[in-house]
């Protein structure tokens, strides 16, 4: 890890779903005037930044990652003057604004695309991907270009009846993919960039970001030929000009401001972090990888992320300190539990139970917040929100969710009640439920009826309650937060893992540099909800406890159910 850090690599982020997050007007949608009148609890949270979800013009058919104008504001979420106001408020509070910038696909409803689809001579058609059919059925069905499958939709290929040819779409129908390779397409891209970026955002976080350049040859997919349940989006990651295309937006848009990058790359090793973020290669600052979010994945390949597997801590430590190892000293990490697209930690990772949720939400913070990189906090993680389950598939909103259901359950693969379990430990919109403000009808998130049916533990979970407990898993967060800022080994520490092969407890070094060299410190987190005993080899009492998530001081080398700890010592 280099020394000198950069300012970029300091702050704690918070991910808004504007949707879910504060309904201003009554019609049961957040918006961006309910995210203006929250400004002062995130300032007393403590982050630096805000990640907003898109709240571009939209016609949402994938909640508002499908964009109609870049340059403009999602009715539902207000308007442009709304968002000036957003961001001179957290100007005001000392808080940063981080865009979605969602150009790997536009909307079916862009203009660009009604203009592309119109005619095959358009000025705008190669602004995306068209091909011919390969061939016709006996029954003059069109055969697509490849053999691919879309994320929401049995293909990614789609048959334009006016024009006779087929458009790709790695995600739904309504969501046709950018063509990268024209030069056009990309200035369009860095030119909406700096529309943004002279308004006063602090960067973006960038969708899929390493699907933008594909293979021209386009082979089929291998794994949906041998039958898997799966999409095709690897057959489109880290394609072959995928580096070409980062350096020439670094060169053109993004070193020319003082921002914050971090791109969402599945698919990615940590060699490919190393390119994506090295500190060298003028790409991105960071990234999100998707390896620890695989850990309780299906073994059976056929039904996917779909399963209620409970993940085994020696895998999930593997993975983290893999990417730990690898990108320091030559890249930068984005930590993270939460996102709009995952379920909440506390009831994948932790314990989701009366008796464990704020304790084991508390000791998960804990484990990631004091790793190497920059952490996010998902909306409602502050709080320990947890997993939903409903009765009625009709219940959840989510594309992928239906998809899904309907695949799978429609071919008998998996049961309706399997399914519906699956969907309760796996689903999206365990992530999208409104945000649980307080007690009232519809957790205050709403005066209307909300667009997604609330948690019903929203009773006992919710900030008014947290904010009234000092207890809490806010102030426990909120200390992280401030523990990050005051002590520079957190963020320039390098990180080693101990006991690798120890399958109930998570415990690493950070080890000083520079302004905090010789300072060690050491993190302890009970995953289970046992009594366990365990020596590190360190005289406990020479040293400062930096945090706990228990009232009490720990007991020696005694870690009780979820306990998590953080001793500071000097080497």
């Amino acid at each position: 890890m280099s020394v000198s850090t950069q300012w970029w690599q300091e702050p704690v982020i918070y991910q808004i779903y504007p949707r879910s997050f504060q309904d201003s007007n009554g019609d049961g949608v957040g918006d961006i005037p309910g995210i203006t009148t929250r400004m002062p609890y995130l300032a007393n949270l403590g982050i630096d930044a805000i990640w907003l979800s898109p709240v571009y013009k939209s016609p949402n058919d994938d909640n508002g990652y499908d964009i109609s104008d870049y340059r403009d504001i999602m009715d539902e979420f207000g308007t442009m003057a709304d968002f000036d106001e957003m961001l001179k408020v957290a100007t005001e509070h000392n808080i940063k604004i981080v865009m979605d910038l969602v150009v790997n696909h536009t909307s079916d409803e862009h203009e660009w695309f009604v203009q592309s689809r119109s005619s095959k001579d358009n000025p705008y058609r190669d602004y995306y991907i068209w091909k011919d059919a390969v061939g016709f059925e006996e029954d003059g069905t069109p055969i697509p270009p490849t053999n691919w499958v879309a994320a929401f939709s049995p293909s990614a290929w789609e048959w334009d009846e006016t024009t006779e040819q087929f458009y790709l779409h790695l995600f739904s129908k309504k969501q046709p993919d950018l063509n990268w390779e024209n030069p056009k397409v990309r200035e369009e891209v860095y030119d909406l960039m700096r529309f943004w970026l002279d308004k006063g955002v602090a960067g973006f976080r960038m969708d899929v970001i390493n699907l933008i350049s594909k293979d021209q040859s386009y082979p089929d997919d291998p794994a949906v030929a041998a039958g898997a349940k799966t999409d095709s989006l690897v057959m489109a990651a880290n394609g072959p000009r995928v580096h070409e295309f980062l350096n020439e937006m670094y060169r053109e848009v993004l070193s020319h401001y003082p921002i914050i990058t971090v791109g969402e790359t599945p698919f990615v090793t940590t060699a490919d972090g190393l390119l994506y973020t090295g500190f060298d290669r003028d790409e991105l600052q960071t990234l999100f990888q998707f390896e620890h979010m695989g850990v309780d994945s299906n073994p059976d390949a056929k039904l996917g992320k779909w399963n209620d597997t409970r993940f085994e801590l020696v895998d999930l430590k593997r993975i983290l300190s893999k990417w730990q190892d690898d990108l320091s000293g030559k890249a930068w990490n984005a930590l993270y539990w939460n996102n709009h697209d995952q379920p909440r930690a506390v009831s994948r990772f932790g314990s989701d139970s009366p008796e464990h949720r704020v304790r084991s939400a508390k000791m998960l913070g804990t484990t990631l917040h004091f790793m190497q990189g920059t952490p996010y906090i998902y909306q409602g993680e502050e709080l320990g929100m947890t997993n939903v389950f409903f009765d009625d598939i009709k219940d959840y909103n989510d594309l992928e969710i239906h998809d899904s259901y309907e695949k799978l359950v429609g071919s008998g693969a998996v049961s309706h009640d399997d399914m519906m379990r699956y969907i309760s430990a796996s689903g999206r919109d365990n992530a999208r439920t409104p945000m649980q403000w307080d007690t009232t009808e519809n957790a205050g998130f709403t005066t209307g009826s909300p667009w997604l049916k609330l948690n019903p533990r929203y009773t006992e979970i919710n900030a008014k309650e947290a904010l009234a407990d000092e207890n809490s898993v806010f102030y426990h967060y909120k200390k992280l937060i401030e523990l990050r800022h005051a002590h520079p080994i957190v963020v320039n520490g390098t990180y080693k893992l101990l006991d690798a092969d120890d399958n109930q407890v998570y415990a690493y070094l950070r080890y000083g540099q520079g302004e905090s060299e010789g300072q060690v410190l050491l993190v302890i987190s009970n995953f289970t909800d046992a009594e366990l005993e365990r020596d590190y080899g360190y005289d406990l009492t020479e040293t400062q406890l930096l945090i706990s998530n228990y009232e009490d001081a720990p007991a020696g080398n005694t870690l009780r159910p979820y306990e998590s700890v953080v001793f500071a010592f000097k080497a």
